[in-house]
């Protein structure tokens, strides 16, 4: 079999037909990575090659609403027009829950005019990356995601708890890199790696996180658009084989209060066509584009919090006592920091920026740490000296809310230049109105404090 990255359509035929596939999930990730689609018999999909939905499918906030007015409409036609879903055969998976032999199909977004539409997610990263292509980089990723098991909960004004483990016993204590503690969901780890080998996802290290009952599972590095696509994929089936165990799988940022939160770190270097790391000299000394990369991470990562931080719970998690990043100061492994250098070889030589929640959209989150670091390049910025120390002891500089963040990202117009102006329009017009929403709900924190003291 021919590389996956390389499927043509005939291949993809072949692919169903030696499973036996009958049905086919048709999916496009909108702005909060929710799999939007529709599922065709196999007949169909052969016959079509694609579908449609309306072009705002894409652009929907967390809580499914639409903005009424406002820029969104000068992008997104109030008329509810189509958009053309055209699948990418790289990316079929077979679907292992399914009781029908079933595949999934990531598709992307055209206009009936045969344009890319410009705010689907991963209409966005591929922008990022062909204009690193332009230059003749080629950008490699390897996320680190972490997330937590919880005990089922359907009632949303009751605290998550840790789940049970085999042991019949719930989490309450740290745990960091311990055996034992991920041993206690064998069954389901076991369940999940499964799924993995069968959806051909490249996942390498499973680890025990800091908090109770949180996990943090690494992917192996490659072309950023592809380890979108296995994030997204991941974070589905995650979910799918927690429910399966009486048990959710979260990626919320802060999903407890006393427990550290969850990120997305991603490490990040750039290749030429030769293959040689452009951070890298000939020497095996750090390259100028090394240093300009850190620099135009420092300058926009405060601007792309919107984009890394997408919700008003993103913001709990980037706290000093949390044990996240607080600031944009850089530093060689150091874990302290916004932006780490991990220590490496010249031909891994690498960035990793720390500060992006696992609560991010893949596709744009890579989009936006790619687009920051290309800038600092393009524009040759010089970073700040190097952070030696525990950067927790700093300032922040970084937003403090969504609100904050949503300002910044509204202002920063190198960003809208490499990123799309009709993208941050869509994204950001979409983010005021969840914002929105959150601010008409009073807290207990705000009961119980303000009711009778102010």
């Amino acid at each position: 079999m021919v590389a996956r990255e390389s499927f043509t359509f005939s291949e993809l035929e072949q692919w169903l037909n030696e499973r036996r596939v009958t049905e086919i999930e048709c999916l496009v990730p909108d702005l909060t990575g929710v799999a939007r689609g529709k599922i065709l018999p196999r007949e169909k999909f052969t016959e079509d090659r694609g579908m449609r939905l309306p072009e705002a499918i894409v652009a929907i906030g967390v809580t499914g609403e639409f903005p009424e007015q406002g820029s969104y409409y000068d992008v997104i036609s109030p008329t509810d027009r189509d958009m053309h879903l055209r699948p990418d055969p790289a990316t079929v998976r077979i679907v292992p829950w399914a009781a029908d032999p079933t595949a999934q199909v990531i598709h992307d977004c055209f206009d009936r005019d045969g344009n890319m539409i410009p705010y689907a997610p991963r209409s966005v990263l591929r922008r990022v990356c062909d204009l690193f292509a332009a230059e003749g980089w080629n950008p490699v990723v390897a996320p680190e995601l972490e997330f937590y098991l919880i005990e089922r909960n359907a009632d949303p004004n009751q605290p998550l708890r840790p789940p049970r483990g085999r042991s019949g016993r719930a989490e309450t204590s740290r745990q960091s890199y311990s055996i034992d503690a991920v041993n206690e969901f064998d069954p389901l780890f076991e369940e999940i790696y499964e799924y993995c080998e069968k959806m051909e996802l490249n996942v390498d290290t499973l680890i025990h996180e800091a908090g109770a009952g949180q996990m943090e599972i690494n992917f192996f590095h490659d072309h950023p658009l592809g380890l979108a696509d296995e994030v997204f994929f991941f974070k589905r089936t995650i979910r799918e084989a927690a429910l399966r165990h009486e048990m959710y799988a979260t990626f919320m940022a802060k999903p407890m209060a006393h427990e550290p939160g969850s990120a997305m770190h991603v490490h990040q270097s750039v290749v030429d066509q030769d293959g040689r790391n452009i951070f890298s000299n000939a020497d095996g000394s750090a390259s100028d584009m090394f240093r300009w990369y850190i620099g135009g991470l420092q300058r926009y990562i405060p601007a792309a919090m919107a984009l890394f931080a997408p919700y008003v719970n993103s913001y709990r998690r980037l706290s000093r006592a949390t044990a996240a990043p607080i600031n944009i100061q850089w530093g060689t492994d150091n874990r302290t920091v916004g932006i780490r250098s991990p220590v490496a070889g010249p031909a891994a030589r690498r960035i990793e920026n720390r500060v992006i929640g696992a609560d991010a959209n893949p596709y744009v989150a890579l989009a936006a740490t790619l687009a920051c670091g290309y800038l600092g390049i393009k524009n040759r910025i010089e970073p700040k000296p190097e952070c030696k120390g525990d950067a927790y002891l700093g300032e922040y500089s970084l937003p403090r809310s969504l609100g904050e963040a949503l300002g910044l990202l509204k202002a920063e117009t190198d960003l809208h230049t490499v990123l799309g102006e009709k993208f941050v329009t869509v994204y950001t017009e979409v983010k005021e109105i969840e914002y929105e929403e959150f601010m008409k709900v009073i807290s207990p924190w705000e009961r119980e404090h303000l009711l009778l003291h102010v």
